[in-house]
Parts: C-alpha cells; structure tokens; sequence
C-alpha cells in the first residue's frame, strides 16, 4: 500500500501546470507555420496526387500534435495513460508517395516542438528546412517525370498522321516521347509517355485528338500504376 502512495506522489510531483498564455501562443505558431508549410508544399511539391487538398490537413495535424504534448507533458501519468491508449488505435492513412510522407513527419515535428515550448529550435529548424526546399528548386534542374502512358489508334478510312498527333498532344503536355509507332495501310497505333501537370491539360489534350477525327481511339494509363 506505501509502495501505491509513493508511486501517486511521484506523478503529482512530476506535474506541471500549463501556462496558458504560453500554450496560446504556441497554437497559433502552430497555426501559422502549418500553413507556411502548406503553401510550400502546394508550390514545391512534385506528387501527382492533388495537393492542395492534402496540404489542408497540415494545420489541423500540427495544431492537435501541439495539444497533446502540452498535455501529456503537464504529467507523467498523462505520459502513460497516452502510451496505453495509442496502443490500441492504429492510424491508417493512404499515403500514394513518399513525399506526402516525409511533409507529414514535418508537420508533426512542428507540433512536437511548439508542444515542449522549443519555439526556437523549431522556427529555426523550419526556416532551414523551407530554405533547403527553395535551393534545391531554384539550382536543381528538375528531372521530368512523365506521368502517363497514351496510345492513340486510328484506322481507315479517315487515318490521320503521326505529325497531327504530336502537334496536338504538345500544346498542352509538358513533355512528349513517342516509344512505338506502327502503321500499315488499314491503321496508324503509336504510343507515348507524356507528362500533364493537371488534370485540365490531361482532359484539353483529350479533346483535341478527338477533333482530328472520329474513327480516333485514345487509351492512358497512368505511368505509377501497380499491376
């Protein structure tokens, strides 16, 4: 029974009382390097996966980080309590690339550091890190990516030329490389690896091989796809 107080008296001990105005400021810290951070990655980002839409989870990720290591760190028995229960939740997210990966340890990162009151050490280190991005953007030629493979198949009596193909397809990809290209007097099939930044550029170029004729059959397959 003595050895059960010494043990609460040790948590009550090693309690400490959360600053409010501290922890104030810390969350909107929290707040506004999440979106820093956001728009970096909106900017600098190279997946294909909509990023705008998965960059809106920083804050919300970096500010609920922020609070629980407030909390747990007022207490050790909030400590063990947290232990417990992460035991029994698992988290599943459906991460397609590494990048949206190592931009979520990021977020977190932040939240761990503003939570210990390192403001500091955390503005510092994210200056550092957004600085890095931003040079090796600016110094780095980026390599391009093509992102899908098309096939364009026409046959008779309306076969159209590979030139018309490629003039189409160039106005609105970033980059264009046939890699086969059969023809015989019934048909014309020639297949490529292209590179779209949207969506929208994806669908104008769609658009356009189909007004070089009707008899155009269009197949993509994205490059990334695991069969």
């Amino acid at each position: 029974m003595g050895n059960l107080q010494d043990v609460l008296q040790s948590f009550t001990a090693n309690s400490l009382q959360v600053s409010m105005g501290g922890f104030v400021f810390n969350m909107i810290l929290a707040a506004v390097l999440s979106l820093l951070l956001s728009r970096v990655y909106v900017k600098f980002g190279t997946s294909l996966s909509n990023r705008k839409m998965f960059a809106r989870n920083f804050m919300l990720i970096t500010m609920t980080t922020t609070l629980i290591i407030a909390v747990v760190k007022s207490s050790l028995a909030l400590s063990l309590g947290l232990v417990g229960a992460l035991s029994i939740v698992r988290f599943r997210a459906a991460i397609k690339e590494p990048e949206e990966l190592a931009y979520l340890f990021l977020t977190i990162a932040i939240g761990l550091g503003l939570g210990a009151d390192q403001r500091w050490i955390t503005m510092v280190a994210f200056v550092v890190i957004v600085g890095i991005l931003w040079a090796r953007t600016l110094f780095l030629k980026p390599e391009i990516d093509y992102n899908m493979y098309l096939t364009v198949n026409s046959h008779n009596p309306l076969k159209i030329e590979l030139a018309q193909i490629v003039e189409a397809l160039s106005k609105h990809c970033r980059a264009v490389t046939l890699k086969r290209f059969d023809e015989t007097d019934q048909q014309i099939e020639a297949a490529f690896l292209v590179d779209y930044e949207n969506f929208e550029q994806l669908n104008n170029s769609k658009r356009e091989l189909q007004e070089l004729g009707d008899n155009i059959r269009i197949s993509f397959l994205d490059n990334k796809a695991t069969l």
